[in-house]
């Protein structure tokens, strides 16, 4: 089967991984999955053009608002895959909370990364009960086996021996929602106290204004650091390396970062929101924060306390196995997708 998949694909972000990582699936159950930023398709009638084309028999959209409502009165058989700003931001929205109602009634099926998010989904839009499923992220990482930490840290401008270091890493594209400048403040005082801590932002400058604002703020605060987008093997490797992965987002759908670090056994500190929370439990998978004060209490902890940090990349590090299964998020996929197959020509 021939299949048109809309996302949002910002390199080397959560969702560009995500939708990466689901053609990978579709395409392994023999399908021919054509990947396309919803971005570069706006308008009703390009989607058409495009689906008769390249005869394209089903659809897939990552994010009810941004790409599912690109797949409406196309007369293909299509599933959507929620987000995580799509119901924590635009459902806020009237007119866009209207459209996903009726990108839904549409829709074969949706998938939630939690039960939270489904719960939320059905809460909205009780018509789409029955129709949502619930499937996690799955997980893998693959660190670079040549990459210097060493380089890394002279890329951001940390001249200090790498061994009595404390890195807080914060992965995310430069964007509002995910508030990289949340912490600054908090951690610069920290630093100043203790110079050999420091947080380095990474990630790829999405919005071109508020990337200005980040890179003019973090230029005059002590003890952070700023880089630009990383290939993901690289990242891998830079989680794997650093002391603890940060996560500061005002919303979030799941993670991939935070996942990651499990996998790697580094520890997590999230700011205590319902995506982090779904995913990290307080003192037990990682440490959730709800102001700056408290992250700069917990991460003081966390770098005198090794028996803490010891027993979270243990737990983290397990949950990641027995629940974000690769293979099991591979199943759920093919399986839905095989429910588009049979609605071809009816």
């Amino acid at each position: 089967m021939r299949l048109l998949f809309l996302a949002v694909l910002r390199r080397h972000t959560g969702n560009a991984v995500t939708a990466e990582r689901i053609r990978d699936h579709l395409e392994a159950a023999g399908h021919v999955c054509l990947l396309k930023d919803a971005c570069d398709l706006e308008s009703s009638s390009e989607i058409a053009r495009f689906i008769e084309a390249e005869n394209l028999e089903a659809a897939l959209a990552l994010h009810l608002y941004r790409g599912g409502r690109l797949l409406r009165g196309h007369g293909i058989p299509f599933g959507i895959i929620f987000g995580g700003t799509d119901l924590n931001e635009d459902v806020n929205h009237r007119e866009k909370n209207e459209v996903m109602g009726k990108v839904l009634e549409e829709a074969r099926f949706a998938v939630a990364f939690t039960e939270s998010m489904k719960e939320a989904a059905q809460t909205q839009w009780p018509h789409a009960r029955g129709k949502i499923y619930v499937q996690s992220q799955g997980v893998v990482t693959v660190p670079n086996a040549a990459f210097s930490w060493d380089t890394f840290l002279r890329r951001s401008g940390i001249n200090q021996s790498a061994d009595n270091l404390y890195i807080f890493l914060l992965v995310c594209g430069l964007r509002q929602v995910k508030d990289p400048l949340y912490l600054v403040d908090v951690f610069s005082e920290w630093h100043r106290e203790e110079p050999n801590v420091y947080m380095v932002i990474a990630g790829p400058a999405v919005d071109p204004v508020f990337t200005r604002e980040v890179k003019a703020r973090v230029k005059r605060t002590a003890g952070v650091r700023l880089l630009g987008e990383m290939p993901q093997e690289d990242l891998h490797a830079a989680l794997k390396n650093c002391f603890a992965v940060v996560n500061s987002s005002v919303s979030e759908g799941m993670s991939a970062a935070i996942l990651e670090a499990m996998d790697l056994e580094v520890p997590v500190l999230a700011r205590n929101i319902p995506g982090n929370a779904a995913v990290v439990k307080h003192e037990v998978t990682g440490l959730l924060f709800s102001d700056p004060q408290e992250f700069a209490q917990l991460a003081k902890r966390l770098v005198r306390d090794p028996a803490l940090e010891k027993e979270i990349v243990a737990n983290g590090r397990e949950y990641v196995r027995r629940y974000h299964s690769w293979q099991a998020e591979r199943d759920t996929y093919q399986h839905l997708v095989r429910t588009l197959e049979r609605g071809v020509g009816e």
